[in-house]
């Protein structure tokens, strides 16, 4: 008996998923269990398997579109059975036409049919009119040919040697190809109708398939850019890009941090000479993968410092305040499509080396899409470093319901007065976000004031 298969939820914080792709096409056996697709949450990539056995007989959401959590992406069950009833489930489901989905079936491919892995899948998106089934984004539009002169299409790239003179690429393949200097014209795409997706610029970058185009050597120059004349008529030229899940949850949860959330800020300047002196120390003992970094010992001065002030590690729960027991660290990390912070369980229990080893992995597998939920999720508080960057202090926003946020800024070269004489020392600028609710500003005072003397003199973390 033929079955819909549906968008499940895999993430705490999903609503809907973004199909990345189809691993199985139409037509194929499938085992229970087994990885049919790759679904991009608001978090990561995470692989949907089928409950059951039995031939995927219908695509109904391609990939590269949305699906609400619940509804129906697919049908599942044996071959050449007759699934039009689910059909219309699923169209009047979705406020779509049934008739439209059942014009296309699966063992009669139209020649407008998407390519998935070198298979035919003749398939559209649901309550999307058979006439325009296939057609480019431009070629449903009537207003396309006067929005042609002033806006590039969205996801999509002129290449004046295709057929019809574009390329189709993902948002974020077309960023990363920009980042690393790939011409998009050289890499073949691997998604429906050879879209050009995020592996393909991998497999680009890993072949070092780079573009020399725009590069000139010094001696090339003949006019300064800066002194050199351009026409320029009217408004600038412009894209969009569809919102990726995970900007989608960034941007609602900031915006649910900094207006309920009373939010105070608190700035401390901290000597670093002999934090340094010991990440030093640590390091000469270190295999070089092994080394740990300035952030690895500010995350566990942190997790130790947070023990002795417990409002610092909670959070505000309606009518009551939860205690942690222990330090779970949110550590941000930048990736594509904005920002996630991966936690370091139980970091006031870890040495510094267990704990950079750790940072090591999970930064690697966020920057990847492939953390569980259960790896990003449940921070105590989180630390947020822009040293590295040149950003000497800013503020950052609490990530709900955690109560505090660090936000770490670069150790530069400083003129102090020390005993009457000016010296130079290493000087960094710790700023920490407070919930109102749950940190009075004594209570963030006397924490910043542990997190300081410890980082001044590591040693008072065995005390």
């Amino acid at each position: 008996m033929a079955n819909k298969i549906i968008m499940p939820k895999l993430s705490p914080t999903m609503e809907e998923g973004q199909i990345s792709r189809w691993i199985k096409a139409e037509g194929d056996e499938i085992e229970a269990n087994e990885t049919i697709a790759e679904v991009d949450t608001d978090k990561a990539t995470m692989e949907m398997t089928s409950l059951e056995p039995g031939t995927l007989l219908k695509i109904i959401v391609p990939a590269g579109e949305n699906a609400k959590l619940g509804q129906t992406i697919g049908i599942i069950g044996k071959a050449g059975e007759d699934f039009a009833a689910l059909l219309d489930e699923a169209a009047s489901a979705n406020g779509a036409s049934a008739k439209a989905a059942e014009e296309e079936p699966a063992e009669a491919p139209k020649e407008d049919a998407k390519k998935d892995g070198g298979r035919e899948v003749g398939h559209k998106t649901e309550g999307q009119p058979a006439e325009t089934a296939g057609r480019s984004y431009d070629e449903q539009r009537p207003e396309a040919k006067e929005e042609a002169r002033t806006e590039t299409p969205k996801s999509e790239i002129t290449n004046p040697e295709s057929g019809n003179g574009r390329l189709i690429v993902s948002p974020i393949a077309a960023r990363m190809a920009g980042e690393n200097g790939i011409d998009l014209s050289t890499v073949k795409g691997s998604g429906p109708q050879g879209r050009i997706i995020k592996r393909d610029i991998e497999a680009a970058l890993n072949s070092s398939q780079k573009s020399v185009v725009g590069v000139q050597s010094a001696d090339s120059w003949q006019v300064a850019p800066s002194f050199a004349q351009a026409d320029v008529q009217g408004a600038s030229a412009f894209r969009e890009e569809n919102t990726s899940k995970m900007r989608q949850i960034i941007a609602s949860r900031l915006a649910e941090s900094i207006g309920p959330i009373p939010t105070f800020y608190l700035t401390v300047e901290i000597e670093m000479d002999k934090a340094l002196d010991f990440r030093k120390s640590i390091n000469a003992a270190l295999k070089e993968d092994e080394k740990v970094s300035v952030n690895d010992v500010i995350v566990k001065v942190a997790a130790m410092a947070s023990l002795k002030h417990p409002f610092v590690n909670s959070s505000y729960r309606s009518d009551k305040i939860r205690f942690y027991e222990d330090a779970d660290v949110g550590v941000a990390v930048a990736i594509d499509e904005g920002l996630i912070t991966p936690v370091v369980r139980g970091a006031n229990k870890k040495g510094i080396a267990q704990i950079a080893k750790e940072v090591k992995e999970l930064a690697g597998r966020a920057r990847a899409k492939k953390l569980q939920p259960e790896e990003y999720t449940g921070a105590t508080f989180s630390i947020s470093n822009l040293g590295m960057f040149g950003i000497k202090e800013f503020t950052a926003i609490i990530n709900p319901p955690e109560a505090a946020i660090f936000a770490i800024g670069g150790a530069t070269p400083t003129a102090v007065v020390r005993d009457g004489e000016i010296v130079v020392r290493q000087m960094m600028h710790v700023t920490m976000s407070c919930d109102h609710r749950v940190i009075d500003g004594a209570t963030g005072a006397k924490f910043l004031q542990t997190f300081k003397q410890m980082l001044e003199n590591p040693i008072l973390m065995l005390m």
